[in-house]
């Protein structure tokens, strides 16, 4: 199944100039849902996987799922003051200032191996940040998997050595 043909192309969202990848269009589409997962799930199977971690809140989409399909915890990465309980802390660089990403302390644990989850691979700064923090916990990131990779943006360059897969690429 070509999921590409699932996902609308918004211009000029959020600001002008920017095309926006949506994937609303995807999740109404239960045999499009069910073939990303399928593929999600494939690419996890057999990796000794014993957490999911997903950043809010697109990523929340898939990200339990997967965890679901493959046996392993599901962790939610947020914005801060959104969890309710001690947390770990990383903070990221965006194009103009910074921004800082939580998990609960406690739910990677030395040991886990992780699979990172996310919609879409942009420059890479939310995805290197969450890395910074599961392994800051001594778990090991075993991949990152996205829905969507926007190569042009070359998100990869910041996650050198280690495994990321996109379903799909643009």
């Amino acid at each position: 199944m070509d999921l590409k043909k699932y996902i609308r192309d918004v211009q000029d969202f959020p600001k002008p100039g920017i095309g926006f990848k949506d994937i609303t269009t995807l999740l109404i589409a239960p045999e499009a849902v069910k073939e990303a997962l399928q593929q999600f799930v494939a690419l996890a199977k057999g990796k000794g996987i014993t957490k999911v971690v997903s950043m809010e809140s697109r990523g929340f989409f898939f990200g339990p799922m997967i965890a679901n399909e493959i046996n392993a915890g599901f962790v939610p990465v947020r914005k801060p003051g959104k969890l309710p309980y001690k947390t770990v802390k990383q903070e990221y660089a965006l194009e103009y200032g910074t921004d800082t990403l939580e998990m609960h302390l406690g739910a990677i644990e030395k040991g886990d191996k992780v699979l990172i989850h996310d919609d879409v691979l942009a420059t890479g700064g939310t995805a290197e940040a969450v890395v910074k923090m599961v392994e800051s916990q001594g778990a090991e990131v075993v991949q990152l998997d996205f829905l969507i990779d926007l190569t042009f943006l070359n998100g990869k360059d910041k996650l050198k050595g280690h495994h990321i897969n996109a379903l799909i690429e643009y």
